[in-house]
């Protein structure tokens, strides 16, 4: 972060069940660590499993409000890929990043068509952006370790390495550290993973 950028906009998106908020946390505590005045705020959807959730994580110098105004996100990362279309008014073609992950768990319609696959999510999206990268992470997680649910850290690893969150690890793996004591070993194998992903 530069000290022209004195502030860094981060919205977390999926649905309930993904760990979107303790990914947030995670990101909130690293940032705290970083010695970085932070704030966070969360909406949940109507269901606490399979709706919405937006997590709103802003770090700096010193931040004021817990959340994201409309079109000031640096970056939007997207555990389920439908959801990239719910927060568009967050993006701003001159700064905003999309990083999805490239999972569906239903068939979303958009202007009454009914999309079927990334590349016309991605379309769409392209009037908000031009930055947008996607990873299957849901699938590499479900091969590799067995566990869907930790799509969240290794897209947070390939974000930090790929210089999409200017957090350094140190400051992440402590705070996952902190508050996964008892999940740590899995999530840091995640982790790993995440740390090879070139964007």
């Amino acid at each position: 972060m530069s000290e022209a950028k004195k502030e860094f906009n981060l919205v977390i998106a999926g649905v309930g069940g993904q760990g979107l908020i303790t990914l947030g946390r995670i990101l909130s505590r690293a940032a705290f660590l970083q010695g970085l005045d932070v704030k966070m705020s969360e909406l949940h959807g109507l269901s606490q499993r399979g709706g919405s959730v937006a997590v709103n994580v802003r770090f700096g110098k010193k931040v004021f409000s817990p959340l994201v105004a409309a079109q000031q996100a640096d970056l939007i990362l997207v555990l389920e890929r439908n959801e990239s279309l719910r927060d568009c008014s967050f993006a701003n073609p001159e700064r905003t990043i999309f990083f999805i992950n490239d999972n569906s768990l239903f068939s979303p319609s958009f202007a009454g068509k009914r999309l079927e696959s990334f590349a016309e999510i991605k379309k769409l999206l392209e009037e908000f952006s031009k930055k947008i990268y996607s990873i299957k992470a849901t699938e590499k997680m479900q091969l590799d370790l067995g566990s869907p649910v930790l799509a969240g850290i290794y897209m947070v690893a390939a974000a930090v390495f790929n210089n999409l969150i200017p957090l350094k690890e140190k400051y992440v793996l402590r705070a996952m550290k902190d508050l996964l004591p008892g999940k740590f070993d899995k999530n840091i194998k995640a982790f790993k993973l995440g740390k090879k992903v070139k964007l």
